[in-house]
């Protein structure tokens, strides 16, 4: 690890702000495209926007927490990270990507490495028509709204809609409900990696629904197309014994 340069990035927060000028003055720091490893110091939502910002560059990401979650993030230490680096287990995922087609006929495209979700936007609740490959697998879903989750993000909002937690190498996506109710007891499905999953909003009009994928939204959907990115590559480094397969499974424990 001796030799490589590193480039450093910080959330707003007052912590991760002041690590960074320690860090940088340790190890030193360089742009985010000169680097071969990049440090990001914050919670998750920092670590999810590096890796929106650097997915053209083959960069592995190294997170350190100074945030209030850090399921993404290592243990904060200033001390050894040359060593820590040497040793760290790299995790490569892909993300999904979602195709919305908006009531004013605007069409918007994101990538989310956690999820996809579609959430009612006023007081009355959302009808979903669920359909997978073309084909046609619920006609209407009566929710607050529904998500498609890559085993990556199955802990965070999925896992909060009581979505189930999937292991990091498994070829499968979680389709979850958000408070469904009709039918009331569905609690969603598994289905392979390769699917691609579309959301017909029904009622668009009077039942708006948004989208958002990774804190990208597009308002008043008329439907979304969601299916897995296998030519777009996110590396992260995870601490030896807590790489992303041991994070899910204890997080089972908890």
């Amino acid at each position: 690890m001796s030799g490589k340069k590193f480039g450093f990035v910080a959330s707003n927060a007052d912590q991760a702000k002041e690590s960074l000028d320690v860090l940088a003055t340790k190890y030193g720091n360089v742009s985010l495209q000169e680097a071969d490893i990049i440090v990001a110091l914050g919670g998750d939502g920092l670590m999810l926007q590096t890796l929106h910002d650097t997915q053209h560059l083959p960069t592995p990401v190294y997170g350190m927490n100074r945030g209030s979650v850090g399921f993404l993030m290592n243990a904060y230490a200033e001390d050894d990270l040359l060593d820590r680096l040497t040793e760290a287990e790299e995790a490569v995922i892909h993300p999904l990507k979602m195709h919305a087609h908006c009531a004013d006929g605007v069409n918007i495209e994101a990538l989310a490495i956690n999820e996809v979700s579609l959430l009612r936007q006023g007081p009355q609740a959302a009808k979903l028509r669920i359909s997978v490959d073309g084909r046609e697998r619920m006609s209407e879903l009566v929710c607050d709204g529904a998500l498609l989750s890559t085993p990556a993000g199955s802990t965070a909002y999925n896992y909060s809609a009581h979505g189930p937690i999937l292991p990091i190498g498994a070829d499968i996506l979680a389709l979850t409900a958000v408070a469904a109710f009709r039918p009331r007891r569905w609690r969603g499905a598994l289905l392979p990696m390769s699917a691609k999953v579309r959301f017909d909003v029904l009622e668009y009009e009077k039942r708006p629904v948004s989208a958002v994928a990774d804190g990208k939204e597009a308002l008043n959907v008329v439907w979304v197309e969601i299916f897995n990115e296998p030519d777009v590559s996110h590396r992260i480094l995870f601490d030896p014994g807590h790489g992303l397969e041991e994070r899910l499974i204890r997080e089972q424990f908890v």
